[in-house]
C-alpha cells in the first residue's frame, strides 16, 4: 500500500512513496510531477490555440461578410445577419473549448499555487490538500466552470465587438445602399427580407442581439476560470472604475493581499476555523458578535489569505454553513508569516 513521507530523528526517509514492494524516491517524485506538470501545460496550450483558431474563423468571415455587403449594391446585406448567426455558432463552439481548456489550466495552476509556489513560501511545503483535489479531478474529471460562463467570458473578451461591428455595418448598408434612406418607412422597407416585413426583421434582430449580449454580461459575475486573468473594471462608480483601471495598469491588483470577514454562527465557527487552518493552512481570528436584527449570537471570523485562496475559501464556509456572510476585500499589505516579513 501507499505511503507518505515521514520523518524519524530529524531525518527524512529515502523514499516517499511505496506501492506493491516499489519505492520511489524525493528525486523520483518530483521528475514524475515535473513531466506531468509539462504534460498539462502542452494540453492547455492546444486547447488555447483551438481558442484563437475559433476567434480567427469569426474575423475572417466577418471581414468576408462586409466586403460582400458593401461591393454589392442590392440585397447584399442580407449576408450580414446570416454571418451574424454564423459567428453566434463560432461563440458557442468557443466556449465548449473554453471549458475544456478551462479543465487543463485547473490543473496546471492547481499545481502552480499548492505545490511550487508551496514550496517557496514559508512553511516550505506544498499544501496538504492539493494532491487529493488534483487526484479527484483525475478520476472524476468535470468543468471547472459552466458553459454560460465560458460563454460570456469568451463574449466580452472578443466577439461583443465583432457583433457591435456586425451591426453597425448592417445599419450603415441599408441607410446607404442604393441611395441613403430619405424617410423612416423607406429604410424599413429595405430592412424586409421576403415575405418578412421591415419591423419584424428588425424586431427579432434586435430580440437576437439583445439575448446574447445580455447573456454576456448577466454572467460576468461568474469568476471561476482559473485561465484567464480577471482583471475586469468595476463600473459601479466613477471612483471605482478609476482604481479598478489603475491598479490593472499598475499592475497592483496581482500583488494585493485579500481579508476576509467571515460572519456565522458560534457552532459554524468552529468547524470553519478547523476546515480554513486545516485545509487552507491560515490563522483565524475570531470576535463575539450579535446580530442586530435577529438578535442571535454571532461569531466573526477575521482571516487574511492569498488571492487564489479566496474560491477554496468561499466553497469551504458554504458547504458548512450556506447563510453565513462573506465579506472579501482587498489589504494593500498583509504582514505576517506567509504573507510579508516585518521591517
Amino acid at each position: 500500500m501507499a505511503e507518505p513521507v515521514n520523518f524519524k530523528d530529524g531525518a527524512r526517509s529515502d523514499h516517499i512513496w511505496s506501492f506493491r514492494g516499489y519505492r520511489l524516491s524525493a528525486g523520483e517524485f518530483n521528475n514524475a510531477m515535473i513531466h506531468f506538470y509539462r504534460g498539462e501545460i502542452t494540453r492547455s496550450n492546444i486547447w488555447r490555440s483551438r481558442l484563437d483558431a475559433t476567434t480567427n474563423w469569426a474575423v475572417v468571415s466577418t471581414g468576408a461578410a462586409l466586403s460582400f455587403a458593401f461591393s454589392e449594391p442590392s440585397h447584399s446585406h442580407i449576408m450580414i445577419p446570416l454571418i451574424t448567426l454564423l459567428i453566434t455558432l463560432f461563440c458557442y463552439i468557443e466556449a465548449r473549448r473554453y471549458q475544456y481548456y478551462e479543465l487543463w489550466a485547473y490543473r496546471v495552476r492547481l499545481m502552480e499555487t499548492d505545490f511550487f509556489a508551496a514550496m517557496l513560501a514559508p512553511p516550505f511545503q506544498p499544501s496538504e490538500t492539493w494532491a487529493t483535489r488534483l487526484v479527484d479531478n483525475l478520476l472524476h474529471p468535470k468543468f471547472t466552470i459552466s458553459f454560460w460562463e465560458a460563454f460570456g467570458r469568451r463574449f466580452r473578451r472578443n466577439y461583443q465587438f465583432i457583433f457591435m461591428l456586425m451591426a453597425i455595418a448592417w445599419f450603415m448598408k441599408i441607410y446607404i445602399h442604393p441611395s441613403p434612406a430619405a424617410t423612416t418607412e423607406i429604410y424599413l422597407e429595405r430592412i424586409a427580407i421576403g415575405a418578412v416585413s421591415g419591423p419584424m426583421v428588425l424586431f427579432i434582430g434586435l430580440l437576437i442581439n439583445g439575448i446574447i449580449f445580455g447573456i454576456g454580461y448577466l454572467t460576468a459575475g461568474l469568476r471561476k476560470s482559473q485561465g484567464e486573468v480577471l482583471t475586469e473594471l468595476d463600473l459601479s462608480s466613477p471612483l471605482g472604475f478609476l482604481q479598478s483601471a489603475g491598479d490593472v495598469l499598475s499592475g497592483n491588483r496581482a500583488k494585493r493581499e485579500e481579508l476576509a470577514y467571515v460572519i456565522t454562527g458560534r457552532k459554524s465557527a468552529e468547524a470553519i476555523s478547523e476546515q480554513l487552518m486545516h485545509r487552507l493552512g491560515v490563522g483565524v481570528t475570531a470576535v463575539d458578535g450579535k446580530g442586530m436584527y435577529t438578535g442571535d449570537d454571532k461569531s466573526v471570523l477575521f482571516v487574511a489569505i492569498h488571492p487564489n485562496q479566496v474560491t477554496h475559501l468561499k466553497n469551504l464556509v458554504r458547504d458548512i454553513d450556506n447563510n453565513a456572510f462573506v465579506i472579501i476585500h482587498h489589504a494593500d499589505q498583509v504582514i505576517g508569516r506567509g504573507f510579508h516579513a516585518p521591517s
